[in-house]
């Protein structure tokens, strides 16, 4: 296999995997595919809807074509993209059982030509005792190691799935054990249930330990994830493979799919959406129609809007704009808002695994913003690897100036200017949201020249501020001076530093800023 990586932000990527000579590029969706029930044909996926690569049951296939002499897979369904297999696990966690052994269904869906195939798991569920939790990952790692020499030397990816459900520790257990394993591909089980019942907080813990635990070069794979507003957050924790028959199911329950949420179709007034099933028609044209045609341009409906969505993720990682995708999309719902804040407690990671600058400002709404790469690195590396300048011995901290880049405001100018004798002993820095200090030397670098925050400054932000500019203080001590202005901001740090440090009150930076400033210098 290749998976070679084109682009990346947070710890989303852009990839490309090559399996028997096709290429897919992710993050990539897969359509779950019933060759029984054919509710969008496939030989029209890939040219209508842009869809590379499907899902197919290999268990379901077995059952009902086993028979058919020289059976090949893409010829049952009469396309040419990448077929993904699944080997019968579902059903394992519907009905309890399988009617194939591990062995059978391997030699199945290598003999149907299958190019990215699952080995036969046992699923964790969800609301079962831990007892068996365990029991799903210990039998699930101890077949994907008997598998080994049944897989070896075939030309179809194979995937390693991961188990453990809720319980975090056996997650992270059997994403380290299957990561040792020579698989191709992960896959995390056993989410649908947490995504059905609206638990993404719970969804963001299990996805993300999966992630930091399974191996880093292999494609990972987020089962039955298929509702479009949830693909930019899966994408942002490192997910790279998607499947779900949401598309069509839904449809059966006329529930009409948008990035932001679900519809029900009887709701809708107008038809919030651009697609070709949507754009030349109305609600009432679709209500007039017979109920089962009505259902199928549903159904397409909703597949033209996640792979649009999918096609939106790939460019906001490509502008290095996801995690602001990742925050519009939360506000649809507000569970998803709550697994924003969860993930927020992993921003070192998602920082960890983001570029530097990709040539755009920086936007910041509130504090869900503060867990953005550029907040983290920022922070990082000024508590860690800036140094004041040489001889400098005296710290003036100054309320931020209207314009950025602050060094250039005309007013600072003036009174680096009047101040100049003692230019050789002060270092100037900005006192700015949501980065804390901006030394002057620093205040026309990448972010902190190019960046918009919005106003007035929510609680949180202040408080992050705040606590930034005295972690600083602390581990880089020196004289200091605070000129400060009579905002939220401002006030708030002179009353956490209790008079730590002499402090003057400005309206603006004057003459008079320099009086006040040149009558503490003398002193200190």
């Amino acid at each position: 296999m290749s998976f070679e990586l084109r682009d990346r932000d947070l710890l989303g990527r852009i990839g490309r995997i090559t399996v028997k000579g096709k290429t897919l590029e992710t993050p990539a969706f897969m359509p779950v595919v019933n060759p029984l029930i054919e509710t969008i044909l496939p030989n029209r996926l890939r040219k209508e809807f842009g869809c590379d690569i499907l899902i197919t049951n290999s268990y379901i296939i077995r059952n009902h074509f086993q028979d058919v002499p020289d059976l090949e897979l893409h010829k049952l369904l009469d396309f040419d993209g990448v077929v993904m297999t699944d080997s019968g696990a579902y059903q394992i966690l519907v009905y309890g059982e399988v009617e194939v052994t591990q062995p059978e269904i391997i030699d199945w869906q290598k003999k149907i030509g299958s190019d990215i195939s699952v080995i036969l798991d046992i699923p964790t569920g969800w609301d079962v005792p831990r007892e068996t939790v365990e029991y799903t990952v210990e039998e699930t790692l101890k077949r994907a190691e008997a598998a080994l020499p049944l897989i070896e030397d075939t030309p179809n990816l194979w995937v390693g799935p991961i188990q453990g459900g809720k319980h975090l520790d056996l997650v992270a257990k059997s994403a380290k054990k299957i990561g040792e394993m020579p698989f191709d591909v992960h896959a995390l089980g056993s989410p649908t249930e947490v995504m059905e019942r609206y638990m993404y907080p719970v969804l963001v813990d299990m996805a993300m330990t999966a992630k930091l635990n399974a191996p880093i070069e292999r494609p990972i794979h987020l089962f039955g994830a298929g509702h479009p507003n949830i693909f930019a957050m899966s994408v942002a924790m490192g997910y790279d493979l998607f499947d779900s028959a949401a598309y069509a199911l839904f449809a059966k329950d006329e529930r009409y799919l948008t990035n932001r949420g679900t519809y029900l179709f009887k709701d809708l007034q107008y038809l919030p959406c651009g697609c070709p099933i949507c754009r030349n028609r109305s609600p009432e044209d679709l209500r007039d129609m017979p109920q089962h045609e009505r259902q199928r341009l549903i159904a397409e409906h909703n597949l033209h809007v996640t792979m649009a969505e999918m096609q939106t993720v790939k460019q906001a990682i490509y502008e290095g704009s996801l995690w602001d995708l990742v925050e519009t999309r939360a506000k649809g719902h507000a569970e998803m808002t709550s697994a924003l804040k969860t993930l927020s407690k992993y921003s070192k990671y998602l920082e960890e695994g983001s570029p530097g600058f990709k040539g755009k400002g920086i936007f910041y709404y509130d504090y869900h913003s503060l867990a953005k790469p550029e907040v983290i690195r920022y922070q990082r590396k000024l508590v860690e690897n800036y140094r004041k300048p040489a001889n400098k011995d005296t710290r003036i901290l100054l309320t931020t100036p209207n314009r950025k880049p602050y060094s250039r405001n005309q007013g600072f100018k003036k009174l680096k200017k009047e101040l100049k004798e003692y230019s050789d002993r002060v270092e100037y820095c900005f006192i700015a949201a949501p980065y804390g200090l901006i030394p002057e030397n620093l205040a026309e670098t990448y972010p902190t020249s190019q960046y918009q925050i919005a106003e007035p400054l929510d609680y949180e932000t202040i408080q992050h501020t705040v606590g930034n500019i005295i972690e600083y203080l602390e581990k880089h001590p020196a004289k200091t001076i605070i000129a400060y202005k009579d905002t939220p901001l401002d006030q708030e740090l002179i009353k956490q530093l209790d008079g730590k440090y002499p402090a003057v009150l400005i309206n603006e930076i004057d003459n008079d800023a320099k009086e006040a400033i040149l009558k503490q210098l003398t002193t200190i």
